[in-house]
């Protein structure tokens, strides 16, 4: 029975204590809602035409932000096609609606609603209405729907989760590699920056800057994933030929490739990239879910089969469990240990190239910390720095871990520092628990 619990614990304890956060940052997150956008414009115009009688004239106000302008294109349109008058849409500032109110009033003109976002509704302007503007009649200020709903739990929170966590997420594939073989690799954010940088600075200087095509855009992330791969691959031969520690190489390839990314970029943060560029890091191509969400998945499946399926996986938790045993039953150690370098390298390319995306520029200064964040999420999901045990799975697990919870303290208005010392505790906890566990 007790051998049976470990067992549990040992698969599924992370993904309980993930459950249990979201459970938790969705109690402490519940609140009154509005709805917003295209939803809230369909629900007010529902309510609007439901009424028998003559058709609304209607005012449409919202300040000048997407979602906002969202919200009224799309009231605009569907009064428009029903039993009500859209008098005018104003998007702007509280100024913008003083001055058509003051115009429709001038022109003789009704209003039976002003409908606004949860936003515009509280201007001041529109309180006293009927006695301000008394040439309008009585209108009603009609603003969407409340409810009450966790922010937690919220849509576009939980896209923002896996699109932040995106890249953390995929450099950890490679880390869990390098982690399982017993090593562990430092340099990775400095890469993450190193690539921006050269992929930034490949397009700009290479491929015409803001007028560069998609296959010049393609190159330059590839030249970037590349010479990341071979700084992974000077990394590796470092330690299997000349028996460097790993620490000791990957802390001085930290500062190499922030050096050089420094140098490359001068300094400074390279941004003459075409708009197109963003398409990786903020697309939104299949079902809505961002694009660097959908290749982090495609990887981790892609890295669960190498790992569970493959002679290669069984070579890299061998040469973890006990290297000497390994080499002797014919296990090509130096070879299995140079693979997983390298893929942690060009793992933490592909993720400078991401990063890049989002931010549309490349700078030395991305990918700072990252490398603790990514070993943190490697360890949280139940790898252990001995080597020999980790589980690709696991690793996601643990990456949407840390990612859960720095959300979750950054929408309970938890200060930044106070969220380093609970990472710090976090990743304790975790490494804790390993060595009991192997106790």
């Amino acid at each position: 029975m007790k051998s049976t619990w470990s067992r549990f614990l040992s698969d599924y304890g992370m993904v309980l204590a993930l459950l249990a956060l979201c459970s938790f940052f969705s109690v402490v997150t519940y609140s009154e809602q509005s709805l917003s956008g295209e939803a809230a414009a369909s629900q007010m115009s529902a309510s609007l035409l439901q009424p028998a009688g003559a058709s609304p004239r209607v005012l449409i106000v919202t300040r000048d932000q997407p979602e906002d302008l969202l919200f009224a294109r799309r009231l605009e349109k569907e009064l428009s096609g029903g039993k009500a008058v859209v008098v005018a849409s104003v998007q702007g500032e509280p100024k913008d609606a003083r001055a058509a109110l003051e115009k429709i009033a001038g022109l003789g003109g009704r209003l039976d609603v002003i409908a606004c976002t949860s936003a515009s509704g509280s201007w001041q302007v529109f309180s006293g209405i009927g006695s301000s503007f008394p040439a309008l009649g009585s209108p009603r200020v009609v603003t969407p729907r409340r409810y009450k709903w966790p922010i937690f739990l919220k849509t576009e929170n939980l896209l923002n989760i896996a699109n932040q966590i995106a890249v953390i997420a995929i450099v950890a594939i490679g880390m869990t590699f390098v982690i399982i073989t017993g090593g562990i690799d430092l340099s990775v954010g400095s890469l993450i920056a190193l690539s921006a940088v050269i992929a930034c600075w490949v397009i700009r200087d290479a491929t015409s800057g803001v007028a560069a095509t998609s296959l010049g855009m393609i190159g330059a992330c590839v030249a970037a994933i590349v010479a990341c791969a071979a700084v992974g691959g000077f990394s590796g031969t470092m330690i299997t030929r000349f028996g460097i520690p790993p620490f000791i190489v990957t802390l001085a390839m930290m500062l190499v490739g922030s050096g050089s990314a420094y140098l490359l970029a001068k300094g400074q943060s390279i941004y003459q990239v075409p708009d197109s560029f963003v398409w990786l890091g903020r697309g939104a191509d299949l079902f809505g879910l961002p694009n660097a969400v959908v290749l982090m998945l495609l990887l981790y499946a892609a890295a669960h089969t190498l790992m569970s399926r493959t002679r290669l996986g069984r070579y890299l938790y061998a040469v973890g469990g006990n290297r000497e045993a390994a080499r002797l039953s014919g296990v090509p150690v130096e070879r299995v240990l140079l693979f997983a370098y390298v893929v942690s390298a060009a793992l933490a390319g592909l993720g400078g190239v991401i990063m890049a995306s989002q931010l549309k520029s490349g700078s030395a200064t991305y990918g700072n910390m990252y490398e603790l964040y990514v070993i943190a999420a490697v360890v949280v999901g139940g790898a252990s720095l001995s080597g020999g045990e980790g589980k690709i799975l696991g690793t996601l697990i643990g990456a949407f871990t840390i990612a859960v919870i720095q959300n979750g303290m950054n929408l309970t208005n938890v200060e930044s520092y106070t969220q380093k010392v609970v990472l710090g505790v976090v990743i304790l906890a975790a490494v804790l628990l390993d060595r009991v566990r192997h106790r």
